[in-house]
């Protein structure tokens, strides 16, 4: 009786095991009508509510189909010279709508793509989420908007995706602003955090993240100030992927991450380190120094980038929730060395430096 109670846990462990370490399924999102661009047209795709109440309803949102069934959402507002944006897991293009309600869109055209896997992008398998995939779906997004120069600004996985992708159309990147992220390919073998560490492990990853805690509710942790991550932005970020039945997407690329020079990310991560290698651009550097996960990894990217700019902030990791006027300040800053025309772009940064914080969601 003993051993048939042990051979029907271990089956249940089995199960439970297999269950919960699915690759997950495709879900291709459906938009509603049409935008139009100078690049050409695009599905549009209406917000839902939750959504659009923390933006404008200035804002375009669209698909671009990059691969067969696999659509990136993009959210652009403004005329002007292009800044495009690259957040980091597990968020979205949405993360800089405050940034955004600091810069002149009478001057300049953001555009803010959301990786596949998150927001309302595609939701995808967890075995394609690979740097180099998604390095070449937004190396198609800057395609298929035929963008010829712009200034980029990453955070996060929104660093080493958004530079790849820069690498890939290396004539495009005039200028930069580089928030917490890193550039650089592992050269020993070293975990990012004790988090990324533990959830690496099969089916101990998937119960901490998937299963036992949704990781949405608890980066507040991460924050230098806790009550910037509320419950709208819980919703906002995490509201697409359980509604689309594929969370997948945050413990798959927790374990993108690299953890030494065997992991499958590093090739990827040197091509990204030698192209950064070869900038000879505007850029600044806003570094959250609150940050546990890559505060400490200030001194790196100043070795990137020796001559840039530093404006250490009293943030976390999801910078762009908490000072995000400094974080348009020095786009604005970027884009005035791009351009050249100190003159027409100083004024702009005083009066948005006036704006309130306490009308940001």
């Amino acid at each position: 009786k003993l051993i048939k109670i042990s051979i029907s846990i271990c089956l249940c462990i089995v199960f439970i095991g297999l269950l919960i370490t699915r690759d997950g399924k495709l879900f291709i999102p459906i938009g509603d009508g049409e935008v139009s661009l100078d690049s050409g047209t695009y599905e549009a795709f209406p917000l839902p509510e939750y959504a659009a109440n923390m933006i404008n309803s200035d804002y375009k949102s669209y698909f671009i189909e990059v691969e067969k069934g696999i659509k990136v959402h993009i959210l652009e507002t403004g005329k002007g010279f292009p800044i495009f944006l690259m957040h980091g897991n597990p968020t979205s293009g949405f993360l800089y709508r405050k940034v955004v309600e600091n810069l002149p869109l009478d001057k300049v055209r953001v555009i803010m793509p959301t990786s596949p896997g998150l927001g309302f992008s595609t939701k995808i398998p967890a075995s394609k989420h690979t740097l180099d995939n998604h390095i070449g779906w937004i190396n198609e997004v800057l395609k298929q908007l035929q963008l010829t120069e712009l200034v980029y600004s990453g955070q996060d996985w929104g660093g080493p995706i958004g530079m790849g992708a820069l690498a890939l159309s290396p004539d495009i990147l005039k200028g930069a602003v580089l928030m917490n992220t890193g550039f650089n390919a592992p050269t020993m073998n070293t975990d990012l955090s004790p988090a990324h560490a533990t959830v690496k492990t099969p089916v101990i990853g998937e119960l901490i993240v998937e299963v036992f805690f949704s990781i949405f509710d608890r980066l507040g942790g991460v924050q230098g100030d806790p009550k910037s991550w509320t419950q709208e932005v819980i919703d906002l970020y995490g509201k697409p992927l359980y509604a689309d039945g594929n969370s997948k997407a945050p413990l798959a690329m927790m374990r993108m991450v690299t953890d030494g020079p065997n992991h499958p990310s590093t090739p990827s991560m040197i091509k990204i380190e030698n192209y950064v290698d070869t900038l000879e651009i505007p850029a600044e550097i806003v570094w959250g120094m609150n940050d546990p996960i890559l505060g400490r990894a200030l001194t790196r990217m100043k070795e990137n980038f020796p001559n840039a700019q530093v404006t250490e902030t009293s943030a976390g990791h999801f910078l762009q929730e908490e000072v995000p006027v400094e974080i348009a300040e020095s786009l604005l800053r970027v884009l005035d060395k791009v351009n050249k025309k100190g003159d027409e772009f100083k004024p702009l940064i005083q009066t948005h430096h006036q704006v309130s914080l306490c009308s940001y969601r």
